[in-house]
C-alpha cells in the first residue's frame, strides 16, 4: 500500500466512525475548504483540509493525491472524484445485485444500456410530463438514463452503473438492506 492509499484508508476510517452522515458531513467540510469557490480542491486546499481532520501531510503527498484522484485531467479534484475515491468497496453480495439490475436493462446483452434497451424493460407513456405532452416517451427514458450516464455519451456501461449505485451503497449499513432495496427497485 503507497502512501495515497494510506490516506484514504485512514480517510476512510475517519468518515465510517463519524457515522452514516459522515461521507455527507464531508461533503460539506470540502465545500467550505473550496476557497476560490472553483467547485474543486486545489493541493493546497486539500492539504489544508486533511490537516484540519488531522491528517497532515506533504505538499508532495497532497500532489500525488490529487493526480490519483483526479480523473477529469483538470489538475484539481471536484467533490464527486473525491468522494468516488472515499467510498469503501462494496462486497460481492453489492456486486452481484448491481450486476444483475445492470443485466436486466441491458436487453441488448452488449455490455452497455441505451434508451433502446430501456424501451424492451419500461414504458414512459404513464409519466406525468408525458401526459402533459411536456415530454416525449423518448425524453422520459433519456433523462432516467442520464442520472447513470456519467460519460454523458447516451450509453451506461456497467463500470458507470457501478459507480451511481457505489454511492448508493455508502449510505447503506447491511449488506441484507442494500440487496433488499435493490431487488425491490429493480423487481429481481
Amino acid at each position: 500500500m503507497d502512501a495515497v492509499d494510506a490516506t484514504v484508508e485512514k480517510l476512510r476510517a475517519q468518515c465510517l466512525s463519524r457515522g452514516a452522515s459522515g461521507i455527507q458531513g464531508l461533503a460539506r467540510f470540502f465545500r467550505r475548504l473550496d476557497r476560490d469557490r472553483s467547485l474543486s480542491l486545489d493541493a493546497g486546499e486539500l492539504q489544508r483540509g486533511l490537516a484540519e481532520l488531522g491528517l497532515a501531510l506533504g505538499t508532495a503527498e497532497a500532489e500525488g493525491v490529487c493526480r490519483r484522484w483526479d480523473r477529469d485531467g483538470s489538475g484539481a479534484l471536484d467533490l464527486e472524484e473525491f468522494l468516488r475515491a472515499l467510498r469503501p468497496p462494496m462486497s460481492q453480495a453489492r456486486e452481484a445485485v448491481i450486476a444483475a439490475a445492470f443485466a436486466k436493462l441491458d436487453r441488448s446483452g452488449d455490455g452497455v444500456v441505451t434508451v433502446e434497451d430501456l424501451r424492451g424493460v419500461y414504458s414512459g407513456r404513464t409519466h406525468p410530463k408525458v401526459q402533459s405532452g411536456q415530454w416525449t416517451e423518448e425524453e422520459v427514458l433519456r433523462r432516467f438514463l442520464d442520472n447513470f450516464d456519467s460519460s454523458q455519451d447516451g450509453q451506461v456501461t456497467l463500470a458507470e452503473f457501478q459507480d451511481y449505485y457505489s454511492g448508493v451503497s455508502a449510505s447503506m449499513d447491511s449488506d441484507e438492506e442494500f440487496v433488499a432495496m435493490m431487488t425491490s427497485a429493480w423487481r429481481l
